[in-house]
């Protein structure tokens, strides 16, 4: 039996990442092995944001896992924020390494000196490139495909030739994420910026956009960073402009990661396992046979057919070895988005009787009514109204640091409330609470009001939360 999310979210989650076979744990600890099932939704996720990046005019490309310590040191804002969690290689072919090597935690730094080379007039901007790629990060406290010390993700980089074009294509990245995870993951989120602590490390700002989880936790689901010109100096990435003058790069840096696979089940799950929106499940459709005699499979063909005219992927469930109750149970906790039951009697009728899985409904309708894109469709918008209502539902504004913590305490959510600007008082809150300032959302309606724990002007109204 999975555990009821009421009683142990953490639990449930843990049970349902492992029996829907999407990830198991690895032999190094604080890493996971991505099983086919889960790998799937990345293919699938990679397919459609890749397109996406290369519509903005981004090449792939791919760099050396290992980073010289030199190129590491270069920028001292980033080095220090990064430098607890990177691994260090001090030894190889049995001999000590002249120089060690950092296992990326994130590669501007390899990047960027190749960048000196590569950059030399305006003629070679804007440049930008991405990679898919693994990076390493020395995670104590790990949960699969949340936090672990190993993980997939795409990085961007881009370099301009002015604050503006670095500044909108800053923005442009964020637009371009927030969309795919409203329309593909069916997750609803909200933009804004991080604050001054928040933010990576070595750049001028971060975006970000942010989600709520079924257990009232955020989960960041991705940023892109305003780098300025501070890594351009450490790296020396110059052009001559159009008047022949030597000028620094202003540059930019974005990611996502498999990180993304938990919020899908996060945002999604119920007592019965994963929901899985259609536009990234590996099977949108299951096909179950309730007999295996020729006539079955005969009429089944006919369905297949259908589905395939509308490039649809789909799988028939033809394991002899376990009842048809079983492979429902099975396929409802493998999340798949649309179940058909074929047997006798649909046959006879010439009918096919389907659920949707966040549903669970049965329904039977005439073959020829029988359209899987609009009932695959339908399931992924009602997959991100309900996150939407659910989001909204539990933001809530106050009034007091008393009634912040009550709230934050007995309901989680996001919580609306006014910040001075001081990081004191952010840190403050963090420290008591273990709350975070998630985002200062770009939709700031109310302007006037005071701190929630100074009392003193409240510059920006933000979102708290405690995350993940």
């Amino acid at each position: 039996m999975l555990t009821k999310q009421s009683d142990d979210f953490s639990k449930w989650y843990n049970d349902i990442i492992l029996r829907a076979e999407l990830a198991d744990y690895a032999p190094i600890k604080g890493c996971m092995i991505i099983r086919p099932y889960g790998y799937a939704i990345w293919e699938n996720i990679q397919k459609v944001m890749d397109v996406k990046i290369k519509k903005l005019g981004v090449n792939n490309v791919y760099f050396p896992l290992f980073i010289p310590e030199k190129f590491f040191k270069k920028e001292a804002e980033h080095v220090e924020g990064f430098n607890p969690q990177v691994a260090w290689i001090t030894h190889g072919g049995g001999k000590k390494l002249e120089e060690k090597l950092a296992i990326r935690p994130t590669s501007e730094t390899v990047m960027y000196d190749a960048f000196s080379d590569w950059i030399h007039s305006h003629r070679d901007l804007p440049f930008k490139v991405n990679q898919w790629a693994n990076i390493v990060r020395w995670e104590m406290r790990t949960r699969l495909f949340l936090r672990t010390m190993e993980f997939l993700w795409q990085e961007g980089h881009t370099a301009h030739a002015t604050e503006k074009e670095a500044d909108e294509m800053t923005k442009t990245v964020l637009k371009m994420y927030n969309d795919f995870a409203e329309e593909y993951l069916g997750i609803y989120c909200i933009p804004g910026e991080k604050t001054e602590s928040e933010k990576f490390p070595g750049a001028k700002y971060t975006l970000t956009f942010e989600a709520l989880m079924k257990d009232g936790k955020a989960l960041q689901m991705g940023t892109s960073h305003q780098l300025g010109q501070e890594f351009a100096k450490s790296f020396n990435i110059q052009f001559l402009d159009e008047k022949g003058n030597k000028k620094y790069v202003w540059q930019t840096s974005w990611g996502v990661s498999t990180r993304m696979i938990g919020g899908i089940v996060m945002a999604h799950g119920d007592d019965k396992g994963l929901i899985l929106p259609p536009k990234l499940a590996q099977y949108p459709i299951v096909i179950i046979p309730i007999t295996y005699d020729s006539k079955i499979f005969e009429y089944i063909e006919k369905i297949e057919k259908i589905i395939r005219n509308k490039q649809i992927d789909y799988f028939i469930d033809k394991n002899e070895q376990q009842t048809p109750g079983w492979k429902f149970n099975e396929w409802e906790l493998k999340g798949a988005p649309l179940r058909i039951e074929i047997g006798p009697k649909e046959v006879k009728e010439n009918k096919i009787t389907y659920a949707s899985r966040d549903l669970l409904k049965k329904e039977n309708i005439d073959l020829k009514q029988f359209d899987p894109e609009k009932l695959l469709n339908a399931m992924q918008k009602r997959l991100y109204e309900k996150s939407k209502e659910f989001t909204i539902k539990n933001i809530r504004k106050v009034k007091s640091y008393k009634e912040f913590k009550k709230i934050l305490e007995n309901n989680g959510g996001f919580i609306k409330a006014h910040w001075c600007g001081n990081p004191k008082c952010e840190k403050e809150i963090q420290e008591e609470t273990k709350a975070t300032i998630r985002c200062i959302p770009f939709d700031q309606k109310n302007k006037k009001d005071v701190c929630i724990k100074c009392a003193k002007e409240g510059k920006y109204e933000v979102l708290f939360a405690k995350s993940y």
